[in-house]
């Protein structure tokens, strides 16, 4: 089984060939390719490459597929005995990324 960690928008994301994610949007039209250079980890061949932070010489390439927005978020505040209550909602945009190949 070959895997990889990647970051990505401030999280680390297990990523396989064929598999789709979500993370925060990229500011690139669909059906762009990308590269995603910060790898921390690539199991392949049953062989494990650990970075320290990052592996220098492997990358990840994707593929956007598509931008969306998030199921919302009620933010509610009060305070009480005081007549203040304010509720707003909050829906984050998103992007959907298709990995097609794991290493170099």
């Amino acid at each position: 089984m070959e895997y990889a960690i990647v970051e990505i928008g401030g999280t680390q994301v297990w990523v396989q060939e064929g598999q789709y994610f979500v993370t925060n949007k990229i500011s690139t039209t669909p059906g762009t390719n990308i590269s995603l250079s910060r790898v921390l980890l690539i199991n392949k061949n049953d062989e494990l490459h650990l970075g320290y932070p990052y592996l220098t010489d492997q990358k990840v390439t994707g593929e956007i597929v598509e931008h969306f927005k998030g199921t919302k978020l009620i933010v509610y505040k009060m305070k009480s005995k005081k007549k203040y209550r304010r509720k707003k909602g909050h829906r984050q945009s998103m992007t959907k990324i298709l990995i097609n190949k794991i290493g170099v």
